[in-house]
């Protein structure tokens, strides 16, 4: 994609933390941001401070893992601000814990809104996009989408779904000759939002910033870049995965300290599941 200025950009989950770190930085490029959240307050305020700040937004209440919602939301879009352009798929979940301490229902939460919810809103707006000049998809993945993650099993399992879902989906319409829709997959290491409180990032990196992880995206999309892989640890994960033996590569991510880094996990409710 050559410019973001004047694109309609629907930003899921942006009611707070990187979604709404992603709805300002595409609003400074020049986008008109559609704020989604099942927080309609949260995503109002956020659409008025990018309004406040000389950008152009509007707020929308959406349920991803609802179809009906899905579609309500693009419908929205449309009528309100015009053809869609751009789609981040950025709302998630975490519960952390031990599997078996972990609720079941909390399990299948995860799977519902970082899964069927990434399906089922992209479902709705590709066809929009399919229409479009040029267009692009982004995917907020994370970088346990490479990696086994204990103490966040199901959050980890959906991470890997949705970079799979992504790449599947982005060389299909290659395939089908939509060159002209682009699809990102981002995958960060721990960004520093609420949702890991108590989780300690690997040793030698830090917690990244919601700016910095919507910056990166933004640059990746203009540059049409498949993945965005952060910190330097995180770009060589699949490296690694890739040369060295099982036993081997476990004994360096648990040196790195990433097998037990959601061991404290707390989250913003500061209370275990």
């Amino acid at each position: 994609m050559r410019t973001l200025l004047g694109k309609v950009v629907i930003v899921t989950g942006a009611a707070s933390g990187i979604g709404r770190g992603l709805a300002h930085r595409f609003a400074a490029a020049g986008g008109r941001i559609a704020i989604a959240d099942l927080d309609a307050v949260g995503a109002q305020r956020v659409a008025n401070e990018i309004v406040g700040l000389g950008g152009q937004a509007g707020a929308f209440g959406v349920d991803v893992t609802s179809a009906t919602s899905a579609r309500e939301l693009r419908d929205a879009v449309l009528a309100r601000m015009g053809a869609i352009d751009v789609l981040v798929n950025n709302a998630g979940i975490v519960h952390g814990g031990a599997f078996l301490d972990v609720p079941l229902e909390q399990h299948l939460a995860t799977f519902r809104v970082n899964v069927e919810g990434l399906v089922t809103i992209t479902h709705a707006v590709l066809p929009v996009l399919l229409t479009r000049p040029e267009a692009h998809v982004v995917t907020i993945a994370s970088a346990s989408s490479f990696v086994g993650l204990p103490f966040g099993t199901t959050y980890g399992a959906s991470k890997w779904a949705a970079l799979g879902f992504t790449e599947s989906l982005r060389i299909e319409l290659r395939q089908l000759g939509h060159t002209h829709v682009g699809l990102t997959a981002v995958c960060p290491s721990y960004v520093g939002t609420g949702m890991f409180s108590g989780v300690q990032p690997p040793r030698l990196t830090r917690w990244l910033t919601p700016d910095r992880v919507a910056d990166l995206t933004v640059r990746a999309v203009l540059a049409n870049k498949a993945t965005v892989l952060t910190p330097w640890l995180v770009k060589l994960t699949p490296l690694l995965r890739g040369v060295l033996p099982r036993r081997v590569f476990d004994v360096v991510a648990a040196a790195f300290g990433v097998n037990t880094s959601m061991a404290s996990w707390r989250g913003r409710s500061r209370e275990r599941p």
